[in-house]
């Protein structure tokens, strides 16, 4: 592995976007430490050591919601925007048509959805900083109050511009490689803490040692969900083209277990956040039952985060897989699955096998999110948030980008990262 790195860097062009990704990253993390003007650092400090849902949103922000700084809102804006975009091209058939109407259409959906982000930017913004204007954490008159929101608007834009370039110019997906660069900031400091606490007799060692365990656990059952796939087996036939005789093997089509990556999660996480920063407008009982409704470690916030994940798993691998796609491919070029004739029939047998896994894997994927939150609740450790949503974004984000650097070295003739041996079967899940 440490070869294959070290012949990432030998390569110009791999090692230059290597190089851009980490600069990105970093100006990110600046960003994140630069407050908001009006901002009581104290007062906001012991806001956040009440813990509870203020904890699961500082997450996504990668420790800038806790110091309010410019970045405070992270990347949930643009994430809204991508979900209610990706919904209407759906509903409508104009944007539908827009959509494929090739790079011209695409760059209208961008476009589209960058407005989106200035809306729902602004919208989190004036919540969150009226929010905090109550709670006598911000400091600052109407003036104050308006420069502060003008602030975390434009600095939500900057890291949707810094996600995009990243996807651009650098390597993995920017967005997903921004949350997880705040998640992975935060993890000297949670471990810092801990051992102090275990230090000075706190915290019981072998809740730590079973709550790593279950960790351990938790990143072993990602990479199985990440890297499962069902091997769809099909057969070439014998073509002669002039002299020469193509096909007549038997091969595959690696079918993931979760099409979707960490988007599900994502997305589930950021739909039910927002409702909860619009709350904040209202006082009064209704405003603080719905709060406590959207509770990370409510039932009703349990209920609804897996019925997002399993919906947004289906929804999503809609949109990157086509099963009628892959079936015209095939009966192109003489392929075919045993049993099963080429066309139509073959688009509905493969639509059924992703319909079967993407519920297993969605249903896995939503136990996996759910448990250590459920674990972590039965043993109190308040140090980090321990939650199966962090580690799996962690995980999926991490395998995601070392497959695309593993993809660039092998184009070049190069041994990938990760070495699969052939006929390999260990990790694939089957359904």
């Amino acid at each position: 592995m440490l070869d294959a790195f070290r012949d990432a860097f030998r390569l110009p062009d791999l090692k230059r976007k290597i190089l851009f990704t980490m600069g990105v990253l970093f100006l990110f993390r600046l960003g994140t430490h630069i407050p908001t003007p009006g901002i009581d650092a104290k007062a906001m400090a012991s806001l956040f050591e009440q813990g509870g849902v203020l904890g699961f949103l500082d997450l996504f922000a990668g420790g800038a919601l806790r110091r309010f700084s410019v970045f405070a809102l992270g990347v949930a804006p643009y994430i809204n925007a991508s979900i209610v975009m990706q919904l209407l091209v759906v509903v409508f058939p104009a944007l539908e048509k827009l959509q494929k109407e090739g790079e011209q259409g695409r760059k209208k959906i961008v476009q589209y959805t960058r407005l989106g982000t200035v809306f729902f930017a602004a919208v989190q913004a004036i919540g969150m900083t009226f929010w905090l204007r109550n709670l006598g954490v911000f400091s600052g008159g109407w003036m104050g109050f308006t420069a502060a929101v003008f602030t975390v608007t434009a600095g939500s834009l900057i890291v949707m511009w810094l996600g995009e370039e990243i996807s651009d110019h650098g390597i993995g997906n920017g967005i997903s490689l921004l949350i997880f660069a705040g998640i992975v900031a935060r993890l000297p400091e949670a471990i810092i803490r801990t051992w102090t606490l275990l230090r000075m007799g706190e915290m019981n060692i072998l809740v730590v040692t079973l709550a790593i365990v279950l960790m351990l656990v938790v990143i072993a059952g990602c990479v199985l969900l990440q890297e499962g796939q069902r091997r769809l087996p099909v057969q070439y036939a014998k073509r002669v083209v002039g002299n020469k005789v193509y096909g007549g093997q038997s091969t595959f089509i690696p079918l993931k277990v979760n099409q979707a990556g960490v988007i599900p999660i994502i997305f589930a996480s950021s739909v039910l956040l927002f409702p909860y920063t619009i709350v904040r407008f209202f006082t009064g009982n209704v405003s603080m039952m719905i709060q406590r409704f959207l509770s990370p470690d409510s039932l009703v916030y349990m209920t609804l985060y897996v019925l997002l994940i399993i919906f947004f798993s289906y929804f999503y691998t809609a949109v990157v897989f086509d099963p009628n796609d892959t079936a015209n491919n095939m009966k192109k070029y003489g392929g075919f699955v045993l049993g099963i004739r080429p066309g139509k029939p073959t688009a509905e047998y493969i639509e059924k096998i992703m319909s079967r896994i993407t519920l297993g894997g969605a249903v896995f994927l939503a136990g996996v999110a759910l448990l250590p939150t459920l674990m972590t609740r039965l043993m109190g450790i308040t140090t980090f948030y321990f939650g199966g949503t962090a580690v799996l974004i962690v995980v999926g984000v991490a395998l995601d980008t070392v497959h695309q650097i593993e993809a660039q070295l092998l184009m070049r003739h190069y041994e990938g990262i990760l070495k699969r041996s052939k006929g390999k079967t260990a990790g694939l899940l089957k359904f």
